[in-house]
């Protein structure tokens, strides 16, 4: 057994330290107070070579692999979740459905172009009535001719002001829902009937900008069908199994961050005539937090490691956004309990992070949902079929 990463992988890891050092860090704290999304910054990190880590060279990747795609998460994480969020939207759920299930044809137009981030990408699945139930949409498209025509609203849809590219989820036959009625599209901002609705204004990543997008008989050559018609339910659901191991990979980041901050301060600050350093319940919050930590830094490049060797990895998915997720969350908690009344000022990164760190056990499968795939692939290991 071998633990250690290739020296690649640590060049990568060098490479986005110094580059979230010298372009990320200096606009953090305004991207969190004014809700601004650093296009420049994208830009640079699209220059180098973040927008196709994990893709084939022949696509204008990087060709790292889903193990490489976790080291630039842990590291963009590590440093701020707004950011982080917009490059992982782009590359794990928005291009990577298109190099899963995509044609060549459409890898060739789309891939090469958002692999070099020449184009930006977006995830259209949540409706209002569709959201831990994401079966249950009620987007439209209705086939005429050569073309589809789509109709309805997504919401809660991470770079939708930004995105050029979306890929959608829609019924082609609402009676068969995701069971051979459902298909995936690829859209263009620029075609007729699109548009970006509301801006949300959340609690935490202020950086990374969500709004509703509206179809409003939306033209869609046939063209643009990714994977088979009315098997759209099933390359959605393959692109959140690998977006969940990159969820986990940027709590790990957050986590490692949320440690590092903690241990600072314990020796810094001066409490009863000493470093609260010595205090036990101090030690208490630094042992769980490294204990999590690491356990949590296992689970995921194992998991990215049975992705890059073929291997089924569902349920370990899960497991590493469930557990990642939740670790992050612990993690910067306590680090805000650690910094007592600093935890809560805004001067305090830690407070940045502890709401950051909220919603990645809500997005892309809320954490009750994870535990519900985990819990059906254990049981249908034992001959258990669990009903959806």
């Amino acid at each position: 057994m071998d633990f250690s990463l290739p020296p690649e992988y640590h060049a990568l890891r060098r490479m986005v330290r110094d580059f979230c050092e010298r372009e990320l860090r200096p606009v953090i704290r305004q991207m969190d107070h004014e809700e601004y999304t650093p296009m420049d910054i994208v830009s640079k990190a699209a220059a180098a070579g973040f927008m196709g880590v994990p893709f084939p060279k022949k696509y204008g990747g990087a060709g790292a692999g889903e193990i490489g795609y976790c080291v630039l998460m842990q590291e963009l994480a590590r440093w701020d979740a707004s950011f982080s969020t917009i490059i992982g939207a782009h590359v794990g759920i928005g291009a990577m459905p298109i190099y899963i299930d995509g044609s060549e044809e459409l890898k060739e137009k789309y891939l090469t172009r958002l692999a070099k981030g020449e184009l930006l990408a977006a995830f259209a699945l949540t409706e209002a009535g569709a959201g831990s139930d994401a079966a249950g949409i009620r987007m439209s498209a209705v086939r005429e001719g050569d073309s589809y025509f789509l109709d309805g609203s997504k919401m809660w849809i991470t770079n939708g002001p930004i995105a050029d590219i979306i890929v959608v989820l829609a019924n082609t036959d609402a009676t068969l829902g995701p069971r051979g009625g459902q298909t995936c599209f690829v859209v263009e901002k620029e075609w007729d009937g699109f548009s970006v609705g509301a801006a949300e204004h959340k609690m935490g990543l202020h950086g990374s900008p969500t709004s509703v997008l509206n179809f409003d008989g939306v033209r869609v050559p046939q063209e643009n069908v990714l994977g088979q018609v009315g098997l759209g339910f099933v390359t959605f659901m393959r692109t959140l199994d690998l977006g969940r191991i990159t969820i986990g990979a940027a709590g790990l980041g957050g986590a490692e961050r949320a440690l590092e901050w903690s241990l600072r301060w314990a020796r810094a600050r001066q409490q009863f005539g000493q470093a609260i350093a010595h205090n036990q319940s101090v030690h208490f919050m630094l042992a769980d937090m490294a204990t999590e930590t690491e356990a949590l830094r296992s689970l995921v490049y194992r998991t990215a490691w049975m992705v890059d060797n073929h291997m089924p990895f569902t349920k370990e998915a899960g497991m590493c956004k469930l557990f990642g997720s939740e670790v992050s969350s612990r993690c910067c908690d306590r680090a805000v309990q650690i910094h007592g009344a600093l935890g809560i000022s805004r001067d305090f990164p830690g407070e940045r992070a502890y709401r950051d760190a909220r919603i990645s056990e809500i997005f892309e499968g809320t954490n009750e949902i994870q535990r519900i795939v985990i819990a059906s692939e254990l049981l249908q290991q034992e001959g258990v079929r669990i009903r959806p």
